[in-house]
């Protein structure tokens, strides 16, 4: 089967189920963005000098917003072919932002985002994160969502935050305080 079936020509995709709908409906924009996000925690997952620990951390996050893509294609009056977004998945991320948040120093201002390759690479990550959490929350005014997948969205960028931080901490590099 080819990539290319030619049915999304007329500016519409398809929802599991068989809906169609047009590829600039919040749905469409805010699983798009989820799909963005995970190509972005890809780049930062491929980085060379990216711990053993960090990358196994941010794969298991892509199986996890891969997972979250596939719910919001589904919508809830649809029976998921794969278990939806949970409790569950929220709570393990804030497992790990418990564990990064106690080795680091307080935060007493406002940081740039940078640093090194990798924690700019997590910073593009939280700021994609953020804007996928947006679409989502519209998506939710308009239709009915899964209520685990912002507030999953919203862990995904404390986390990244976190990680980010950590990530320039470990290597040595200084954060640098945003001046007005």
């Amino acid at each position: 089967m080819s990539i290319v079936t030619k049915s999304g020509d007329g500016g519409t995709t398809g929802l599991y189920g068989g809906e169609r709908l047009s590829k600039d409906h919040p749905r469409i924009c805010a699983y798009g963005d989820v799909d963005e996000l995970n190509a972005v925690v890809g780049i930062a997952a491929a980085s060379e000098d990216i711990p053993a620990d960090i990358r196994s951390q941010l794969t298991e996050i892509q199986h996890l917003i891969f997972r979250m893509g596939g719910d919001l294609a589904t919508p809830l009056s649809q029976e998921s072919k794969r278990e939806r977004v949970g409790a569950a998945h929220v709570c393990k991320i804030e497992e790990w932002i418990a564990r990064i948040e106690n080795k680091l120093a307080p935060q007493r201002s406002f940081i740039l985002p940078g640093g090194t390759q990798l924690a700019a690479h997590i910073h593009l990550a939280r700021t994609v994160c953020r804007r996928a959490e947006r679409s989502v929350i519209g998506l939710q005014r308009k239709e009915s969502v899964n209520i685990q997948i912002p507030v999953l969205l919203n862990r995904l960028g404390d986390y990244f935050f976190l990680l980010a931080r950590k990530t320039n901490a470990d290597a040595g590099t200084p954060e640098i305080e945003v001046r007005y």
